[in-house]
């Protein structure tokens, strides 16, 4: 059951190479899975962390190397990185313009429930665009937040997860001002028959980095019951 409030602190880092982030996010999933280990009565404290990366594709561990299209030679010229990681989904891409979300999370101090969790993460992305003006949804049997139609369907934010102990990391790409051409070198999240949008171009304007990380803070604290320290 869902306690009335958790702890959480808010981390933010701008220009992030990534294999520094996913160290960082084991450094505090590790905290908090040794925190359980010791049976203290205290609330753990959560983290939350905004990253704005480097350019990096990552592919998830049930993801195909023939969605990313670019050799080694390729990426060097794009001046990207490319990592195999331990969350579950297919490939995409962070970096600049875009907010990579990485709740650290003791889920047991909230719900033993995966499908929820994904489904509240999802929440807090609808509620952020539909503060802009605009109405996103989600589709049965794929991750992430979508908009449009039939064959015009874009994603604006992906989500990939992963547990240990109920302790999560990894988490959402959540594309603001993205350049959208850094997906032109993937097939994103393995599905070849629909496409990616971001938030500006959905409400035809540039939006303020700062501004959406906090409505992103306010949405996570609403869905989750959260109280920043």
């Amino acid at each position: 059951m869902q306690s009335a409030t958790n702890f959480v602190q808010i981390h933010t880092i701008y220009k992030g190479e990534y294999k520094s982030v996913w160290e960082f996010q084991g450094q505090l999933l590790q905290k908090l899975i040794q925190a359980k280990r010791s049976n203290s009565s205290l609330k753990p404290v959560h983290h939350l962390i905004f990253c704005e990366h480097f350019p990096v594709y990552t592919l998830g561990k049930s993801g195909s190397m023939d969605n990313l299209l670019l050799d080694t030679e390729g990426l060097e010229k794009k001046a990207a990185s490319f990592y195999k990681i331990n969350r579950g989904g297919d490939i995409t891409f962070h970096g600049p313009g875009q907010w990579t979300i990485y709740p650290i999370f003791d889920l047991e101090f909230f719900y033993r429930d995966l499908h929820r969790y994904i489904r509240e993460l999802e929440e807090c992305i609808r509620l952020v665009t539909r503060h802009v003006g605009v109405e996103t949804y989600r589709i049965k049997g794929l991750s992430g937040v979508w908009h449009g139609e039939d064959k015009a369907q874009k994603k604006v934010c992906a989500v990939g997860v992963h547990m240990s102990r109920w302790v999560s990391m990894h988490g959402l790409g959540f594309n603001v001002n993205t350049d959208l051409a850094w997906f032109d070198n993937i097939i994103p999240c393995g599905i070849d028959d629909k496409g990616v949008i971001s938030l500006s171009k959905l409400a035809n304007t540039p939006l303020e980095m700062e501004f959406v990380k906090k409505l992103l803070v306010d949405a996570f604290c609403e869905v989750f019951k959260l109280t920043i320290i």
